[in-house]
């Protein structure tokens, strides 16, 4: 995991996508519109390119919705579950498609991108409910788990870290691996990135996440270890990789989980990633940091799950 790119070319490159994700990224500060946000979201994504090559199709996992992402050269049993972030309020497979496929292009895995159930109309548990019904899913079609990678992004991130927990907690076999993107595993918004990069987060901000967590928690305490991950007894769990920009308010986040992984004995591989803001893979075609992470997540998935 050696490439480096120089500062002035990641500079340049995340001030042209800041431009062009403004309206948007003010819209997550704002008390929100929910509806108008899923929708603005989705459409930000489907902007991007689908790699060549991949096809999408709707499925169900155990009644939970999914896009199935499949490339043209993908061969095997290994798959990739995804859980997108959004806060656990907005974010769909349709706002993450591009993301996933170019997982898929670069890995050879079969993806499954899930629709689970979000806040406030469907508060905690829901979504941690419905990645354990898709996972389920896919050990029930012979999909052995020592071929499957769970990753999120954000809140997703968040959720791929409860997700394993609560695979533990129920006996079932953990995965090959866990790949979380900028995870959101603190609902209580501690650590010291969150003053240190509250001006050079254009994204996420700590009176948005308070909001948040308030929609998704619906009076759980936010000190439950599936709220909150970096809280809970992680040992048991599968080899994490973590991806991180140094300028997010979410870096603490990070730091802690893999802090927290490696007093459990986990097996934990942290990178942050210089001058890259929240979730920087979602801006792949844009950003060279961002397709170089993809490419080195791919080899450490290909690796877990060879």
């Amino acid at each position: 995991m050696g490439h480096e790119v120089p500062a002035s070319i990641s500079q340049a490159e995340v001030a042209a996508v800041r431009v062009q994700v403004q309206a948007m990224a003010d819209q997550l500060r704002e008390p929100p519109n929910v509806a108008k946000l899923r929708l603005d979201y989705d459409a930000m994504g489907q902007l991007y390119p689908v790699a060549e090559g991949v096809s999408v199709t709707e499925v169900s996992l155990n009644g939970v919705p999914a896009e199935k992402h499949t490339g043209s050269d993908t061969s095997g049993t290994a798959t990739l579950l995804y859980l997108h972030g959004g806060g656990y309020v907005i974010g769909s497979p349709k706002s993450h498609s591009h993301m996933v496929a170019q997982f898929v292009a670069t890995s050879g895995m079969i993806a499954y991108s899930v629709d689970y159930r979000l806040a406030p109309e469907h508060p905690f548990p829901a979504a941690i409910d419905d990645a354990v019904a898709a996972y389920r899913a896919l050990l029930d079609q012979g999909i052995p788990a020592s071929k499957i990678i769970i990753s999120g992004d954000s809140a997703g991130g968040g959720l791929t870290m409860a997700t394993a927990l609560k695979l533990k907690a129920e006996g079932l076999p953990q995965p090959a691996g866990l790949f979380v993107i900028s995870p959101w595993a603190n609902l209580l918004q501690e650590g010291a990135s969150y003053a240190a990069k509250a001006e050079a987060d254009f994204i996420v901000d700590k009176a948005s996440l308070d909001r948040w967590a308030a929609a998704y928690l619906n009076g759980t305490s936010a000190q439950d270890s599936l709220a909150s991950p970096v809280l809970a007894d992680l040992s048991g769990l599968a080899p994490i990789l973590i991806h991180v920009g140094s300028e997010e308010v979410l870096l603490a986040d990070s730091l802690r989980l893999a802090e927290a992984a490696g007093l459990a004995l986990v097996d934990v591989t942290l990178k942050i990633v210089p001058h890259m803001p929240h979730v920087f893979h979602y801006m792949w075609p844009q950003v060279t940091a961002a397709r170089i992470a993809i490419n080195e997540a791919a080899a450490w998935m290909q690796a877990r799950t060879a």
